[in-house]
């Protein structure tokens, strides 16, 4: 008979050593990540704060920029996609590079987490960080007179593929720099794309050589997916949820295969 993983026996007890099930371990990592964004200050400011900000800032911005009126029904859409990439990209390399140079990584390394365990548990951390981002600037976006329409399924599955495309990618980033490369670097592309990326301002507004390349990156797609559907009411966006998929599925491999713990 065995209790609590201890085997009974006539003799006494014997433990019965071995991990814990695989979903547990997931969902232990995925909390402990929560918790972490949650405390962090800066995190915060990132993930929360800059996106409510650039919600009541761009609403402004006039409407022959946009291709909409009133801005606020193309803003919104956009300012979703931007929450997106805040968390899993910016946010998590920034946060997994800092624990990468002080050893956490290599403790992680020695668990039966694994790789592929790490990148599905900060997955599902960030995903619930978002799920506040978005009520928040929901909220806000409706206040300022946001009218969405179309698919609220579409919607949360563009959502879900950015947020994997965006984490792998993050992740890539965390995994391959140092510390203090990866906060430049993750910040200077987070700026990078919200000046020209197609999550605000949609790709096609930008010079047409620059737009053929903008619309491929996952930041375009993610922001006019999340246009097609809550500004245009079109069911189902395929081009922009073929190229997140495409991005999450090359990011996730080559993160697994290549991520270093120290």
């Amino acid at each position: 008979m065995s209790v609590s993983g201890i085997t009974t026996a006539p003799g006494g007890l014997s433990p019965m050593p071995g991990a814990a099930p695989r979903r547990r371990i997931l969902l232990s990592q995925a909390l402990h990540e929560i918790r972490t964004t949650l405390r962090n200050g800066e995190q915060l400011l990132l993930t929360l704060v800059i996106p409510l900000l650039l919600l009541v800032g761009l609403s402004h911005l006039p409407t022959d920029l946009v291709g909409h009126s009133p801005s606020i029904d193309a803003v919104a859409p956009g300012v979703l996609a931007l929450a997106v990439m805040s968390t899993a990209f910016t946010g998590q390399a920034i946060a997994t590079g800092f624990e990468r140079r002080y050893g956490v990584l290599k403790l992680l390394g020695a668990t039966p987490l694994g790789r592929s365990g790490l990148v599905v548990a900060k997955t599902l951390g960030v995903l619930a960080v978002e799920v506040v981002q978005i009520l928040l600037v929901a909220v806000v976006a409706f206040v300022l007179g946001w009218q969405p329409v179309g698919s609220a399924p579409s919607a949360v599955l563009l959502l879900v593929l950015g947020t994997a495309a965006f984490s792998a990618l993050g992740l890539l980033l965390a995994g391959l720099l140092r510390a203090e490369a990866t906060l430049a670097v993750a910040n200077g592309v987070y700026l990078l794309l919200l000046a020209v990326g197609g999550v605000v301002i949609p790709a096609d507004r930008l010079p047409a050589g620059v737009a053929s390349v903008v619309s491929l990156l996952p930041s375009s797609a993610l922001g006019q997916g999340l246009r097609d559907v809550l500004l245009h009411g079109q069911v189902f966006p395929l081009g922009p949820v073929v190229i997140l998929l495409v991005w999450a599925l090359v990011a996730g491999t080559i993160t697994v295969r290549t991520f270093r713990w120290s």
